[in-house]
């Protein structure tokens, strides 16, 4: 493991954000791949200069590989966490293709305060189960008004087929055992990570106002991947499928 914290020069904010890769690789192996896909349909489908929101964007992962994968692209992160949002602004500080906003997706009105009326790209990964059916439904509703025509919205996180419960158990132990072994040599899992961010002298006060609002970790109802599609298509997307899947994980595409 990377240490994370401060260096001569102040925080060591690509430490924090390859800690916090790990982390997340521990829970989804095939994370890369992914995000992989997810940015290949951003180059087929509007190109390679795209204007893309990273929606629940934690400490950036999807616009670090955008910007990586495609250098004339702009992206604008929006988050709630202040934590990773320090961890997201550390490290994109001074880089203008980059404008992170602290926003609730909850709240009706948080477009508001994005710098662009309209996106090419609409993208976020294992964010949006927190929200439950209502609220994600009432969302996808006001990202559909904000994609243009054309553009696109991926959101690849825990969709479950509730008609499958055997399928569903299988891979389930199957990767719990993994994680177990993962755990056995090193892995930091979700409350252990946040742990050593509070004990930073940086994070621990956006870690603090993180459990004020959040508290522990919580999933909403994790519908399937065919709720998802046919949400999508009633507000107001033509076209809409998986690109990717695993037997847990659904990359799904909706274009405008």
């Amino acid at each position: 493991m990377t240490d994370t914290g401060t260096t001569e020069t102040g925080t060591d904010w690509q430490a924090w954000q390859q800690s916090w890769d790990r982390q997340q690789e521990w829970y989804m192996p095939d994370r890369e791949e992914r995000f992989r896909i997810m940015l290949d349909m951003v180059e087929a489908l509007v190109g390679s200069t795209p204007r893309v929101l990273d929606l629940a964007c934690g400490t950036g992962s999807i616009t670090a590989r955008l910007l990586a994968r495609l250098p004339g692209a702009t992206s604008t992160g929006v988050d709630l966490d202040p934590a990773l949002l320090a961890i997201a602004e550390g490290t994109f500080a001074g880089d203008d293709r980059v404008t992170f906003v602290a926003a609730d997706l909850k709240d009706p009105d948080w477009m508001s305060e994005l710098p662009y009326d309209s996106y090419d790209a609409i993208l976020t990964a294992t964010a949006l189960h927190w929200l439950h059916s209502e609220p994600l439904a009432a969302l996808y509703g006001r990202l559909a008004d904000l994609v243009r025509d054309g553009g696109v919205l991926m959101n690849a996180d825990h969709m479950i087929d509730d008609t499958t419960p055997r399928i569903n158990a299988a891979e389930r132990a199957l990767r719990h055992t993994r994680m177990d072994q993962a755990r056995t040599d090193g892995a930091l899992d979700w409350a252990e990570w946040w742990q050593l961010a509070a004990k930073d002298p940086v994070l621990a006060g956006p870690t603090a106002r993180r459990f004020e609002i959040y508290g522990e970790h919580a999933d909403g109802d994790t519908p399937s991947a065919a709720w998802h599609a046919r949400v999508l298509r009633e507000k107001g997307f033509t076209e809409v499928r998986p690109v990717w899947c695993s037997p847990s994980d659904t990359l799904l595409l909706a274009l405008k």
